[in-house]
């Protein structure tokens, strides 16, 4: 149980897939030369990580991308892939990609000098949807895709993709997730940051040693805001076919356990990437989320978790007034923040359902 709830925190856990260990995208790489950012800072050289499901057919036009969300790798979509799931790879390709920070694509831990650890720039969303389009284009010549789906920090690359690339998509799905970052989310991750930091060990960046005190508060603060208060109440992290289980436990693997192997300055980069993320702030828009929304040609389903603290519902709600071509549908599930991305059958039939239902409707 708790290798599960793990799992459902960082969603990059491989023990839910345990009884298919063949199954599962093989790590490729993408390498682009003088990869200038946002910020204006170039990349001599940018790695974007990604792997495939199923086989690109010969019009190439059952492509499906699915950008990963915080600090996740290539196998955090497959609660919707697979037979009886939304996603069919008999007939679909798709293309998982992972955010520059997590460890693998470019990152504070594997940049050489001088852009190594805290030197490493500031990624937006919008860095990492412009990467992904050149390794579409360039190694798969691939010109359109059916749809972009993503949860959480995929989402939020989801609704860049709409903006950036209005007539290159057939529509997107965006599951606990919102088109901007709003004051209070900033708010939580600098708190989640600060409580990093205060690690004596953490050195500003440079540090010898991974900061432990640093990285186990960091993990008790966030692990505070990932599911609903009433998940907590009802003690829904408890395992039947483990009474022993405590709370304690429970508290002290996430405190102890909470990204195996994350580096320091790859959590902090990809917060940080987390709280730059606005639409509005793309070429034309002027910073104004509003039109950027109503810019969107596409159809979107959008769903929100009910119980979200990361990105609360009110928030989407706000936001889908703008979307011209929306569908709006929460999802009534406890289970908070990861309830997007199917932590449980119920959460999992919800949005299988709803994604096979859109899917269908957008190709007609």
């Amino acid at each position: 149980m708790i290798k599960k709830l793990l799992f459902l925190f960082l969603l990059i856990s491989q023990q839910i897939f345990a009884q298919n260990p063949n199954q599962g995208p093989l790590k490729q790489e993408f390498t682009i030369k003088n990869f200038k950012t946002e910020s204006g800072m170039v990349l001599p050289e940018a790695h974007v990580t990604y792997g495939t499901y199923g086989h690109l057919n010969a019009k190439k036009d059952n492509v499906i991308l699915l950008p990963s969300h915080y600090m996740a790798k290539l196998r955090g979509y497959e609660w919707i892939i697979g037979p009886g799931k939304a996603l069919d790879t008999t007939k679909l390709f798709l293309v998982a990609t992972e955010l520059f920070g997590n460890g693998r694509s470019s990152s504070p831990s594997n940049t050489p000098e001088p852009l190594h650890g805290p030197r490493f720039p500031i990624m937006t969303i919008r860095d990492n949807v412009e990467a992904v389009h050149q390794l579409l284009t360039e190694v798969f010549k691939v010109n359109h895709l059916k749809a972009v789906i993503g949860f959480s920090m995929g989402g939020q690359q989801a609704f860049q993709w709409a903006v950036s690339y209005p007539d290159y998509l057939d529509g997107i799905v965006a599951t606990s997730s919102t088109a901007k970052t709003y004051g209070h989310g900033i708010v939580r991750l600098e708190g989640q940051i600060a409580a990093l930091t205060a690690d004596n060990a953490f050195m500003n960046g440079d540090y010898k040693t991974e900061p432990k005190k640093g990285l186990e508060a960091f993990a008790v603060v966030w692990t505070g805001w990932l599911f609903s208060q009433e998940w907590w109440r009802k003690e829904l992290w408890k395992d039947p076919s483990n009474p022993e289980l405590t709370f304690e436990q429970v508290l002290n693997n996430f405190r102890t356990n909470f990204i195996p192997g994350a580096d320091a300055n790859d959590l902090i980069l990809q917060m940080k990437t987390w709280e730059s993320n606005n639409v509005g702030n793309t070429k034309g828009f002027n910073g104004d989320v509003e039109k950027a929304l109503s810019s969107i040609k596409v159809p979107v389903l959008y769903m929100p978790s009910e119980t979200d603290l990361y990105f609360p519902l009110e928030d989407a709600k706000y936001e889908q007034q703008f979307i011209p071509k929306v569908q709006f549908a929460p999802i009534p599930s406890l289970w908070g923040h990861p309830a997007g991305a199917a932590p449980n059958a119920e959460d999992s039939k919800f949005l299988n359902e709803h994604i096979s239902k859109f899917l269908t409707k957008i190709e007609k």
